[in-house]
C-alpha cells in the first residue's frame, strides 16, 4: 500500500498524561508525527487533538483503533487532505531595513496575503496563513535576506463531511440521566 498523508481528529477529556501515550502509539510503530496540534474543541470540557501523520490507510486504522483504547478517548477519526480544510500559520522575523528597502520584501507581501503582526525599528513580524506549501515558498522567497527567527504551527483542520461527535455526546449524557 502507498503512504500518504492523513490528519487524525482525537475528540477526548483534556487530562495529564494524555499526549504522552497517544505518542507513545506512534513511537511504538515506528511512525512519524509530521504536525501536532491540541486545542478547545466545538465541545464544551472537549480537546481535540489533530495529528498528522504519513503512512498507509492500513496502519492509520491501526493507530486510530489504539488511541480510542485510551480511556479519556472520546472519539478519533481520520481524513485524507481531499476530505478536509487545513490550514498553518507561521511567523517570520525579518530585519526591518528589508521592509523599507526590498521592493520584492513588499511585493511578497501583498501578494501573498501575508500580514505584519508588528514593526520595531530592528524588525518586523510577518504572519502567513495558508496550506504548508504557500509557507514553505514564503521561507524560501525569504530566506536569502535572512529570516532572524522562524516559527509554524501545527496544521488545524476540520473535515468537509459532519463528523457526528456532538450528536454521540448528546446521547451518552442523555444516557447517562
Amino acid at each position: 500500500m502507498d503512504k500518504k498523508i492523513f490528519t487524525i481528529s482525537v475528540y477526548s477529556e483534556n487530562n495529564v498524561g494524555l499526549l504522552n501515550r497517544i505518542s507513545g502509539i506512534f513511537l511504538k510503530r515506528h511512525i512519524n508525527i509530521e504536525s501536532l496540534n491540541v486545542s478547545k474543541s466545538e465541545i464544551d470540557q472537549v480537546s481535540k487533538f489533530t495529528i498528522v501523520v504519513n503512512t498507509t490507510e492500513d496502519w492509520v486504522k491501526r493507530i486510530v483503533q489504539q488511541i480510542e483504547k485510551q480511556i479519556e478517548v472520546i472519539k478519533a477519526y481520520y481524513h485524507t487532505d481531499e476530505e478536509t480544510i487545513f490550514q498553518e500559520t507561521a511567523l517570520f522575523k525579518i530585519s526591518s531595513d528589508l521592509l523599507f528597502d526590498e521592493p520584492l520584501i513588499q511585493n511578497a507581501i501583498r501578494e501573498s496575503n501575508s500580514k505584519i503582526v508588528t514593526v520595531h525599528r530592528d524588525f518586523f513580524v510577518l504572519a502567513k496563513t495558508a496550506q504548508r506549501k504557500e509557507i514553505e515558498a514564503m521561507h524560501d522567497l525569504l530566506a536569502p535576506y535572512g529570516i532572524m527567527q522562524f516559527v509554524r504551527s501545527g496544521r488545524i483542520a476540520v473535515s468537509k463531511e459532519a463528523m457526528l461527535i456532538s450528536e454521540m455526546l448528546e446521547e451518552f449524557h442523555n444516557n447517562n440521566k
